[in-house]
This record gives structure tokens, sequence and C-alpha cells, in this order.
């Protein structure tokens, strides 16, 4: 019994919250037949017969609710408002008293009350007035809905539902700015109604005034704590504001109010994917689609977390199984564009991106990617789009910061080399931007590396290496150098798995290298431990895996420490030819924000060449330094040589790097399915007149 009553209560809360009440009393009354001094019960019903008009039938249901529970605030809030809209203030006056020694919120009862003194010749409207408008609404007839709403806060100012329902019209045809207004007025008028704030901090949230939209949210759960919903949304929000720890708490707190939210979980998923957590995120996305088979957007953002994972074919399955649910999903066909780019598949990749154009013409993300993957031409009809939308005063700094770099490319296609220079200045300025960075957080990270690296190589870990089953490659450098193409070589060896940019150093490295975790024999155990599971998580069966996180070349110093047994490559390339090519791609790295501003990016490559300087006075015998373009000038004796040094039998498929199948998700995807070809170190002297002297000082290094 006590399990349906929570399903029924579940659904009386839902129907209830989208403004069906019949149907939310039908569920609220079997409650009370089971057990009728149920306090939700009670008191829901009790707000429904208010909002009908029937006040005097809701005052036993308050009471019942008190009865059972009469420490829950929002009960004795309810009861009152009720005597007050009777006029009933002595025994209002009497229930204050009550409510105060039960240890409400004094504070807000005495408001409560206040407000109740000076409003309580309020005129309400009629329950027919409030149960047309009601009808009108859940039957999406919201043009006359509106007109009622319209008229009914015209004729009656003062009736807090009534502007409610206005701004849930007003949102639901898409009118969100407008909806605003209504929305703070329900809240001025009623202020203890938690559903109220609820909805003001929706309507906040989508027109991306996250601390305000938060402010509410949590209004809203002070006034009803166990509030399912306000959790959820809460949780969204500060996952806007990347406060991923509380986004995950009030997730958390949602599904264990409510452990078949499907919702939550999925939002859930989202947080832990930023997190870094891709298993557990994964495993939230399972759970919803679980909850929920016909959730697309669950099976959508399973989708990611697969193919992030490598585990592409099972990406495409989710990508298409979420565009059987809703084949009018813009977002999931250019998930899988990407997904199938990362493959090879370019055709289809291009498809898939024209029918995320062809549903969302406007979907900044995807023209960034096509643009990618085609060579235009000044009649091209997805350029002109790009022009049209760079000029659409409605779009998001975020969409024209995609639309920047799709016609930056474009632009240099047509050999018109000024202007795709303005718009890779304009689509960096708009990231840096929205990335809120500053160098000195990098310059910071830089000068802890140097201090903590005496703690680290004070260690002496005592390890059997000969039992060791699986051995790292790392493979470093500044993004952009040539990474991919070393490890597209080194894993045509048929003893090697290439398994991409790996975040594991990063991920438990970070706290050792930056002094927040004691560096001692220990820690850097337990580094190693962790990084080895997972690196044989995605080793695909072979004992020897590339590493190729080019930043990693900050962590040298403890990968050092940590893998005696490991081989580090450091690839170097023309200064000039690396900086540029940091600048002109769009990375989805957040930790590579050095790269939308040329001067960062030139102080950013500074650091670098200075750290790389140190690790070779301090291990120059654990570094083999690769010279990129004399790869691209010489590849079989530089590849002969490399394959040497890493102590492999000679491969022949290593000369046809080519030819490699495996999927490849960096930006190079594209030129290492090409042969190994000269020039590309050339291509950013078709903007040297732009940069005004910029790179001068790397010409000589």
């Amino acid at each position: 019994m006590a399990i349906s009553i929570e399903n029924a209560l579940h659904r009386g809360v839902a129907a209830h919250k989208a403004g069906k009440l019949k149907e939310a009393e039908r569920h609220y009354r079997a409650i009370l037949k089971s057990q009728p001094l149920h306090p939700d019960a009670n008191h829901n019903l009790g707000l429904i017969a208010v909002a009908f008009n029937k006040v005097d039938a809701a005052i036993p249901l308050f009471k019942n609710a008190i009865e059972a529970n009469s420490k829950i605030e929002q009960y004795w809030i309810s009861y009152i408002n009720a005597l007050v809209k009777l006029k009933k203030l002595n025994a209002a006056k009497q229930a204050i008293k009550t409510a105060k020694k039960n240890g409400v919120n004094a504070k807000k009862l005495d408001a409560l009350l206040l407000n109740s003194e000076v409003n309580t010749d309020i005129k309400i409207p009629s329950q027919a007035q409030l149960n047309r408008l009601l009808e009108c609404y859940q039957k999406g007839h919201f043009d006359e809905a509106e007109k009622l709403a319209l008229s009914i806060t015209q004729e009656f100012p003062k009736h807090p539902f009534s502007w409610k329902v206005l701004g849930a019209i007003l949102k639901q045809t898409g009118r969100v700015l407008e909806s605003l207004t209504p929305s703070q007025k329900a809240v001025e008028l009623s202020p203890q109604d938690a559903e109220i704030h609820n909805n003001l901090a929706t309507t906040l949230n989508e027109l991306k005034q996250l601390e305000k939209a938060e402010a509410s949210f949590r209004q809203a759960i002070a006034l009803k704590p166990n509030y399912v919903e306000a959790h959820n949304n809460l949780g969204g929000t500060l996952l806007e504001l990347e406060e991923l720890d509380k986004a995950e708490g009030h997730f958390r707190k949602a599904i264990n109010l409510r452990p078949d939210y499907a919702e939550a979980h999925n939002s859930l998923g989202l947080t832990l994917k930023e997190l870094g957590r891709l298993g557990e995120a994964e495993a939230s996305y399972r759970k919803a689609i679980s909850l929920k088979p016909d959730f697309a957007k669950a099976y959508n953002n399973l989708g990611v977390i697969l193919a992030e994972l490598g585990r592409l074919d099972e990406a495409e399955v989710s990508y298409k199984k979420a565009i059987s649910l809703k084949p009018d999903f813009a977002e999931i066909y250019s998930n899988l564009g990407v997904s199938l780019k990362e493959q090879g598949r370019l055709n289809e990749a291009r498809e898939n991106y024209n029918q995320t154009l062809m549903l969302k013409p406007d979907y900044a993300v995807a023209h960034r990617h096509l643009s990618l993957l085609k060579t235009y031409d000044a009649y091209d009809e997805q350029f002109l789009k790009m022009q049209e939308l760079y000029d659409d005063k409605d779009m998001s700094e975020e969409e024209l910061c995609h639309i920047n770099f799709g016609l930056a490319k474009a632009y240099e296609d047509l050999g018109e080399y000024e202007k795709a220079f303005a718009h890779y200045i304009a689509g960096n300025a708009l990231r840096k931007k929205l990335l809120n960075y500053d160098i000195s957080q990098d310059e910071e990270l830089f000068k802890q590396i140097k201090t903590t690296y005496p703690q680290i190589a004070h260690t002496s870990l005592e390890l059997d290496i000969s039992s060791q089953k699986i051995t790292p490659i790392f493979i470093v450098g500044m993004p952009r150098s040539g990474t991919t193409l070393v490890e597209q070589i080194i894993s045509s060896h048929s003893e090697v798995t290439g398994a991409g940019e790996l975040p594991f150093a990063t991920q438990f490295g970070a706290p050792i290298v930056r002094g927040f975790s004691e560096a001692n024999d220990a820690s850097i155990l337990q580094f190693r431990n962790k990084y080895l599971e997972k690196l044989k998580s995605v080793s695909a069966g072979n004992l020897i895996v590339t590493d190729k996180m080019p930043q990693n070349f900050r962590f040298i110093g403890l990968l050092s420490a940590a893998f005696p047994e490991a081989k580090i490559i450091h690839i170097k390339r023309n200064p000039a030819a690396v900086c540029w090519a940091n600048f002109k791609q769009y990375f989805t790295s957040k930790g590579i924000s050095y790269s939308n501003d040329i001067y960062d990016i030139l102080r950013y490559h500074e650091l670098y060449q200075n750290l790389m300087t140190f690790w070779e006075i301090k291990l120059s015998n654990r570094i083999y330094t690769l010279d990129y373009e004399q790869l691209t000038v010489n590849p079989e004796k530089e590849t002969r040589q490399l394959i040497k040094s890493l102590d492999l039998e000679w491969d022949e498929k290593c000369l046809s790097p080519q030819n490699n199948s495996r999927i490849i998700k960096t930006a190079s995807s594209l030129q290492v399915r090409k042969k190994i070809y000269r020039g590309s170190s050339e291509q950013w002297k078709k903007y040297q007149q732009y940069l005004n002297g910029a790179f001068d000082s790397l010409l000589h290094q």
C-alpha cells in the first residue's frame, strides 16, 4: 500500500505542477481514502480548493496536514493564507502564534500577516473565469487563454494565480522575455508560493540571467525543501554556472526524493561528464533511458559519452535510436556527424551536418563543423547563410563565435585572407570572453610545476618493471605541433594501440604537480596505479599504448618519476606555425584557453619553451625530441629512428600512417588521413601582413 500511495502522490504532484488540477485532485483523494491524515495529500488538496476559490473547504484539509506534521512551514503558511482570504484575521494571528511555538520561521509569518492586513479586501475572479482560463491553457488554446489571462489581470490585478498563468502562456508561445514581468508580478503578490518562485526562476534561466535564476530557485526550495523540480532546475542552473559539485548535489537530492525522475538522472549525467567521470555519466544516462525508454535527449547524451570513450559503433547506435524517437532533433545529426568524421567517414558526416542545417538553419555549431569538410566558392548557399547569421542581432555570443570560425574558413578557401583574419580575431575574442580566461592562470600553473618538482624528483619507487603488463608512450608538445601524426605513425605498429588524448595524467596528477597534494612515494605510486588502470581500459589488448595529450609536457617530471619504463616523445615544430595553428583552431577543451588571443599564445609558447628547457636540463636522458619539419622532409629516416628509440622491432606499416584506420578525435583528424606532406608550416605566412609583426620574435627561434 505504501508504494501505491507514493506513486499516487508523484502522479498527483506532476499533474498539479502541469496545471491539471482535476487530475491531481483525483490522485490526492485516492490517497486520503487509504490514509485520511496523509499530510501532503491534505495540503495539496487544500491548495487546489483555494485555486478553485473554495477556501472554506481548504481549511480542514490544511488542519489535517498540520495535525499530521506541525513542523512543516508551508502547511502553516497555506493555512494562514486561507484564513486571511476568509478575513479571519484573529484566527490567523492565533495560528501564527501556534506556528511559532512549533519552530516555524517567525519573520516569514509576521511578514505574511502584515501583507494580509493590508490586502484583506482584495477581489478575486470567479471560479468560472478561472476554470475557463485553465481549460484553454491545458488544451493549448493559447490565443484565447492569453486574452482571458489579460482580462483577469486587468480586472483583478492583485490575483497572483492569473499572473502566473499569463507568464506560463507567454513562455509557452516563445515570448520568454515578455513572460518575465507577469512572473515577477506573481512573486510580488504571492511571495510564499514556492511554485511561483520556481516558475520565475525557469524564465530567468532561459534568459541567461543565471545568478538571479539561482536565487529564485533557492527561494523556492527554502519555502518547500523537498521541492523535487526546483532541486533539478537549480542543478541545471548551477551546471551552466559551472558550479559542478553543487549541481551534482541538487541532482542527487532530486533523485533521492524521486528515484524514478528520468530527467534528473539525465541532468546528473551531464554534470558527471563535465567532471570527467565518464563511466558514471554513462550509467546515469542508461538509468534515465530505463525509466523513460522514449527519452531521445538521453540517447543523444549517451551517444556523446560513448563517442568520448572511443566506442563509436555503440555511439552511432545510440544516436540513431535518438533520431528514430525524435527525427526533428537537429543536435543529434550534428553529434553523429562528429562521430562519423572521427572515423574518416567524411561523406556521411557532411550529410548529417547538412541534415542538421535543414532542420535548424541557424545551428551555429553545425555550420562550423561543416566548414571544415568542404571547400567554398562565393556562391555556396551555406556560406551565404553564415553571412546572414553573422548580421543577425538575435544570435548569442556563443553562436556568433561558431559562425565567425566558419566564415574564417570560408574566406580562407576563397583566398580573402584579410576577411578570414578578421573573423578569426572576432571568433577568438568571443571565445576568450565566454571562457573568462586570463594568461595569469597558466603563469601560476607553470610556476607551481617548477616549485613542486624537487619533491617529486626525490621519490624512489621500488617497482618490478618486468612484471608490468602495460607500458605507456607519452607524446607531448604544443597543441597542433604534429602529435596526432606521430601517434598515427607509432600506432600503425602491430604491437601498439593509439589511445589518443587521454585526460588521466591531468585528472590524477594535477593535484601533485600543483602542490595541492603532497609529493611522496605513496602519492606518486597511487597516481601510477590509477593511470595504468585507466590505460588498460583503452589498450585494445596491446601491451604498449600511446597517450598523445600534448599538454602532458607540463607533467614530464611526474611522468618520469611514476613511469620509469615509459617513453616520452617531444614534438617540436616551427614556432610561428604552431602559434598560428593554435589561433585558427576552435578548441572545445577549456584547458587550451590561451589559444584565443595572439599575445596569450605567444606568452604561453614562451612558458612552454622555458619549461621544456627546464626538463631537458633535469631529464635529458628521458626525452626523445622529434622535429616535425624534419619528419615531413625525410619521413622514412625520422620514422625509423623514432621506432628504434621506442625499442620496437621495425614495422613497415609505420611508413604509411594514412592507412591507419583507427579513430582520431583531434583537430588533425583530416590532415593525418593524407600522406605525410610538406608545407603546412608555411600556411601562417598568408596572414603575416595582418599580424603587425607579432610573430617576428618567433622567426629566429
